[in-house]
């Protein structure tokens, strides 16, 4: 199943529209590969150190903003699972900004973030395939919210379009 469409508006909160609003109906697969081999390409056109530094004082670095979103798709595929799953019980939020700091990610090589990131990536598209199109539309609770597991599968690849630009835009 690596053709499943977007999630309707009020199948997620509307936060994640942030984030869903930046994708278009294509191959998930394909949108998962292609970002990855994005992020890859964007990386190493830059100037070695770069990773570092952020782009303003108090803003996190490349290395903590890749920790950040692999964090992120961790806990997203986690939820999907779950829900996907049955699990009736509230899965917890998570505060990002203490999760980048006790992720600590500036002790932690680039190379090892990225191949940590491409990991992640084929951990969601092994995934993928072991799910009914049935279970895509259960709803679950994440963070108090009513949630679906397309809608966490979706967020993820939007969450890293937002996270890219931000990249080019500002370092």
């Amino acid at each position: 199943m690596n053709t499943f469409s977007l999630p309707n508006k009020g199948d997620y909160p509307v936060f994640f529209e942030t984030y869903i609003s930046k994708l278009s109906q294509e191959n998930y697969s394909e949108l998962i590969q292609k970002q990855l081999t994005e992020l890859k390409t964007y990386f190493s056109s830059k100037p070695e150190g770069w990773e570092d530094r952020g782009y303003a004082e108090g803003k996190w670095t490349p290395k903590e903003v890749l920790g950040h979103i692999i964090d992120t798709e961790r806990i997203m595929l986690f939820r999907a699972l779950c829900i996907a799953r049955g699990e009736k019980q509230m899965l917890p939020g998570f505060d990002q900004d203490q999760f980048v700091v006790e992720g600590r990610f500036a002790s932690v090589s680039f190379s090892d973030l990225i191949r940590d990131f491409e990991m992640q990536r084929q951990a969601l598209l092994s995934f993928i395939p072991t799910l009914s199109e049935e279970v895509l539309d259960w709803v679950g609770s994440a963070n108090g919210n009513p949630i679906s597991p397309r809608a966490l599968l979706w967020i993820i690849p939007g969450h890293l379009e937002h996270h890219l630009r931000i990249f080019k835009e500002r370092y």
